[in-house]
């Protein structure tokens, strides 16, 4: 370390020289703090601050999303026993249109909260589906349950969070 005054050493990792600075606080960052944005570097707790302004969801929206993923995902899941193998192809499409159902009904507003939401939901929504499909001892049917689960609440998932709230 060089014990030049001009040397900047970066606010959380103070043995690092940098001449970075965050556009919007002027706080020294290095290359590990630094979150590029179009409008140029910024340290990531300018990022969060900013982002917690998009989250736009109402105390309604919950409920709402709850019951329609839920409901939309067990009938997938209902689906998904009678079509075995195509269950590979319809299960994103099927996550994208439960996204967009989810949508919808909750006028577009956002939330990272939200998206943890739906996951849940769509769990909830296939568990009895999957739990037959156990009980009733049949090992292609678990798998293909399986499988729509995992496409399904992934496609649903990246659907919904279009943008990063973090």
């Amino acid at each position: 370390m060089s014990d030049d005054p001009s040397t900047l050493y970066c606010a959380n990792h103070p043995t690092i020289p940098t001449r970075l600075r965050c556009n919007r606080c002027e706080k020294p960052i290095c290359a590990k703090c630094a979150v590029r944005t179009p409008i140029g570097y910024r340290c990531k707790e300018c990022v969060r601050g900013q982002q917690k302004v998009y989250e736009t969801a109402q105390w309604i929206d919950y409920p709402l999303l709850f019951i329609v993923v839920a409901s939309l995902a067990g009938l997938g899941a209902l689906v998904v026993r009678y079509i075995g193998f195509i269950t590979i192809f319809l299960a994103p499409i099927a996550g994208m249109v439960i996204a967009e159902a989810a949508r919808f009904v909750t006028r577009k507003r956002r939330s990272k909260l939200l998206y943890r939401l739906a996951i849940v939901a769509s769990v909830l929504g296939c568990l009895p589906f999957l739990l037959m499909t156990i009980l009733s001892f049949s090992i292609y049917g678990i798998i293909w349950q399986g499988v729509y689960l995992f496409l399904m609440t992934s496609a649903l998932y990246y659907r919904l969070s279009g943008i990063n709230i973090r």
